[in-house]
């Protein structure tokens, strides 16, 4: 891996596009802060909104001076440093074409987690499942292709990895049951649990807690409502 540079990622308190990147970055041993948009812009995000690049988060911001927006393209930064893109070009568009599959399941799955509430949770999670279904037919249809073999890519991780890792977990927290006849994605799963520093992130990272109910996570035993606004 080439020299870290000073990473700064920000995003807000929800458990979503910044995720996938948190993960690689602990997996590969890559320093970074984590800091909400009111930390790192010095007000609220309403009022710094129009003035980041393409108004929306996150963002990873590198040595104070440069700042890459999309978690696609982190994503894809995060892989070039740690040294986890594949070495031929039709390897490397291969795994961009699942993280861009991945990518696809952030809305409405991402937003229902971490924010809808009663009757507007239910019937979205209802409403969703047959294309979150569908998902884990196309990536354990993948995985199945090498079935010694538990990244997509081969033996090592690459960012795609990360970005599935993440949206299907979240698709496992609402629907228990839809890795019933998926093998090959639950050794993806634990493939990238078993990472150096995964283990320690996941056991540390704020908890989401309240799924459908009053959405929160829990920071050092403190739940706070998930959003964009900060509290105190």
């Amino acid at each position: 891996m080439t020299d870290n540079p000073k990473l700064k990622l920000v995003y807000f308190k929800m458990r979503a596009l910044a995720e996938a990147p948190q993960i690689l970055m602990n997996a590969a041993g890559i320093d970074y802060k984590y800091l909400m948009a009111w930390e790192y812009f010095g007000k609220p995000w309403n009022e710094a909104k129009n003035s980041v690049i393409f108004k929306q988060l996150p963002i990873l911001v590198i040595n104070e001076t440069d700042t890459i927006a999309h978690s696609g393209s982190i994503l894809r930064y995060l892989a070039n440093l740690a040294g986890m893109t594949p070495k031929d070009m039709v390897s490397i568009h291969k795994a961009d074409a699942i993280l861009e599959a991945a990518q696809e399941m952030f809305a409405p799955l991402n937003p229902t987690m971490n924010f809808a509430v009663g009757k507007d949770y239910e019937v979205k999670s209802i409403e969703m499942l047959p294309s979150l279904a569908s998902k884990v037919d196309d990536f354990e249809r993948l995985l199945a292709l090498e079935p010694d073999a538990p990244f997509f890519m081969g033996n090592e991780p690459c960012h795609c990895d990360f970005s599935v890792y993440h949206h299907i977990s979240m698709a496992q927290l609402m629907h228990s049951s839809i890795l019933d006849n998926a093998p090959h994605i639950k050794q993806l799963l634990g493939a990238v649990e078993g990472l150096p520093g995964v283990k320690a992130y996941l056991e540390q990272r704020p908890e989401l807690i309240d799924v459908g109910k009053e959405p929160k996570l829990v920071f050092g035993g403190r739940s706070v409502a998930t959003g964009v606004m900060r509290t105190d």
